[in-house]
């Protein structure tokens, strides 16, 4: 029966990798065909007006630069995300599964797979700890600015998870790593007195004299 119970637990947990691969798969084959329709508008815009002229290689830009504009307002109006309806069991599953991925120090692919649990669960009881988690493994990817997002997004959407003190003591190591210092102290001192008496603001305050 263990062995049963094992083998339908490994089961299971392929199905999900299945179904978050074929989410990353379509989330690229979504932001290739953005990126498809707005190197259209560009050249569109660009061909027409041509010319070796500088008011008209003046105009040719300006018509460029509004067809990117309005290309990528269209996106961004276009919605992030569906959430489903709340499944804890298959959340939980979802999650696992991307953190595994970690554990494998394979932090592209965690990268995609914590980035579409929060596309599919964004109110789930786990995306706090997937924003916090995809903090890391961009971290982990040297992806400086992606870092910095999405430890940001912690305490911006989830302001009363318990990772909100380390992902902002993280974010200021980001930023400090980044030459943006004069955010650091602000961001340490923040950690230090809203959530004093956690090992984060502790961590903080030693930043903070080294500073």
């Amino acid at each position: 029966m263990q062995l049963q119970q094992m083998q339908d637990q490994i089961s299971r947990q392929q199905g999900i990798i299945e179904e978050l691969q074929n989410d990353v798969s379509r989330m690229k084959q979504e932001n290739l065909e953005r990126y498809q329709d707005l190197d259209r508008r560009i050249n569109s815009a660009a061909a027409p007006g041509a010319s070796s002229d500088n008011s008209s290689a003046g105009g040719a830009a300006n018509a460029t630069a509004g067809a990117a504009a309005g290309a990528a307002g269209a996106a961004a109006q276009q919605p992030a995300a569906s959430s489903e309806p709340g499944d804890p069991a298959k959340e939980k599953l979802y999650y696992d599964a991307a953190f595994d991925l970690i554990k494998q120090k394979d932090f592209d692919k965690a990268s995609q797979a914590f980035t579409a649990f929060l596309r599919k669960y964004p109110n789930s009881q786990y995306a706090g700890n997937a924003q916090y988690w995809l903090g890391e493994v961009n971290l982990a990817k040297g992806d400086l600015p992606a870092a910095s997002q999405a430890f940001a997004q912690v305490s911006q959407k989830y302001p009363k998870h318990s990772k909100v003190p380390d992902s902002l003591y993280k974010l200021a190591d980001v930023e400090r790593r980044m030459g943006h210092t004069d955010k650091v102290k602000g961001i340490l001192q923040q950690v230090i007195t809203q959530y004093p008496g956690t090992s984060a603001a502790q961590l903080a305050q030693r930043d903070l004299q080294k500073l």
